[in-house]
């Protein structure tokens, strides 16, 4: 198994998104990219922590690549908005993808910079890719919130 973490906004959308899709055997929303140990959400919503909300994915690479879960990815959500998808806005719902190795580095650069080559998008990706130095789980009540909810996708 491999393990891939990715920001794009509200984290129970994306989570909904990456649950359906074949290969992948978990996933879990958390908080990453911060300074402040162990953060609670209220704190991530001050925007102050420097944390994103992600969802972190564990996946099977004999079933589903890295790249195509970044094609997963872009699709979710509109990578050229800083700071905010839909209503939602602030740091922690940046657009980012924290690669756990350099393999999933140079695939993430290559992906966004064919996603800026294709003219899908009028303005160009600002999806930061970074390091997966720390993650914190979120609390219990956000885990499968939409599964939860009995919601087959997000609204926005």
């Amino acid at each position: 198994m491999a393990t891939a973490t990715f920001g794009a906004g509200c984290f129970w959308g994306v989570e909904a998104d990456f649950q359906k899709v074949e290969g992948v055997t978990a996933t879990e929303v958390g908080y990453a990219g911060g300074s402040t140990g162990n953060p609670s959400y209220e704190d991530i919503c001050t925007g102050e922590t420097g944390h994103a909300e992600v969802v972190r994915l564990e996946f099977d690479p004999a079933i589903v690549s890295f790249e195509a879960l970044l094609q997963v990815l872009w699709n979710s959500h509109d990578p050229t908005t800083m700071n905010r998808q839909g209503a939602d806005r602030g740091t922690q719902y940046r657009s980012v993808i924290f690669f756990h190795d350099e393999a999933q580095r140079q695939a993430a650069e290559a992906s966004k910079a064919a996603l800026d080559a294709s003219g899908r998008f009028s303005d160009p990706a600002v999806t930061a890719i970074e390091p997966a130095d720390s993650y914190y789980a979120a609390e219990d009540y956000h885990q499968k919130y939409f599964e939860k909810q009995g919601i087959a996708a997000c609204p926005v």
